[in-house]
């Protein structure tokens, strides 16, 4: 049982952003401030990347831990009503994802995800992740 009524229950749910959300805005600040330039959100890759440096083939996927079900994480919660509803629907998800990146990654580009709960303290996902960016630039001049 839910313990707000419908209308209240559609409205918040239809507040919850696909873009532009704070975790991407922090890490693209980040990107932007090393010297990194990309693109946002390409149609016409699998998967719509949240991130997308052309020049060296890498993706970024900024991933929500509660729609994307980040393993072992407390914010990969499931509502107590209409279980097998949002079962389904995470396993969807899950599986989205993973065809996007498979795709992504057989056509020769590079797939970072970072999840939301890094992102809480973002010093270390941040630096983390110019390492990644800058290990897989450095393998591709190769």
């Amino acid at each position: 049982m839910d313990i707000v009524d419908k209308a209240t229950r559609s409205r918040m749910m239809s507040g919850i952003k696909g873009r532009d959300t704070k975790p991407e805005i922090i890490v693209r600040r980040y990107l932007h401030s090393e010297g990194y330039r990309f693109r946002l959100h390409r149609k016409d890759l699998p998967g719509s990347p949240d991130i997308v440096m052309a020049r060296a083939r890498i993706c970024i996927f900024i991933h929500g831990c509660f729609w994307h079900r980040h393993q072992n994480c407390k914010y990969a919660t499931v509502p107590k009503s209409r279980h097998d509803f949002w079962q389904k629907k995470f396993d969807e998800n899950i599986a989205r994802d993973n065809r996007a990146q498979a795709a992504l990654k057989e056509a020769g580009w590079n797939v970072i995800v970072i999840w939301e709960c890094e992102l809480r303290e973002p010093a270390p996902a941040l630096h983390a992740l110019a390492q990644k960016i800058s290990e897989t630039i450095n393998n591709s001049k190769r």
